[in-house]
């Protein structure tokens, strides 16, 4: 009797040894499988992050912050940032009641205000404007004076229609 329960105890140790093993090796091959998918994945979006940051230097290819040759026009002026000094001189001529005196148009639902501001060089911005339902664009030429004044000469204009 003594002898059948150790044979019992052993066939059950084997079983619970044997059941563990494979277990444990289904285990082992799910991780692997699930690693090699999270290195595909880690490779797709180091993939993108490259395409997103030949992208964005893409995008800053015009700008006045990335160009050099047009900042040389405005050190002897000691300006810390440039375009924002620029950006907002042109913001605070949305501030006059009404619509912006750059804006060659008359707003239809609200006054025409600029929106966003790129500034492409030492010479020229391109900004979007509103009303709150009709929008455009501007080309703007632009003199950045030595007293720190900025002359604003609207280039050229476009009011999108709707549809």
């Amino acid at each position: 009797m003594k002898s059948r329960i150790f044979l019992y105890l052993f066939v059950f140790a084997a079983l619970i040894s044997l059941y563990l093993a494979i277990s444990s090796s289904r285990r082992v091959k799910s991780s692997d499988l699930q690693l090699k998918n999270m290195e595909q994945k880690l490779d797709r979006l180091s993939d993108s992050l490259q395409d997103a940051r030949l992208e964005v230097l893409d995008m800053q290819y015009f700008s006045l912050e990335n160009n050099d040759d047009a900042l040389v026009y405005y050190d002897h002026l000691r300006l810390e940032n440039p375009s924002r000094y620029i950006a907002d001189k042109l913001l605070e001529t949305n501030e006059k009641k009404g619509d912006n005196p750059l804006i060659p148009y008359e707003g239809m639902e609200n006054s025409f205000k600029i929106n966003k501001i790129k500034i492409l060089n030492h010479k020229w911005i391109i900004a979007d404007f509103s009303d709150g339902k009709y929008w455009g664009e501007l080309l703007i030429n632009y003199e950045l004076k030595d007293d720190l004044s900025v002359e604003f000469t609207l280039t050229d204009h476009l009011l999108y229609t709707r549809n």
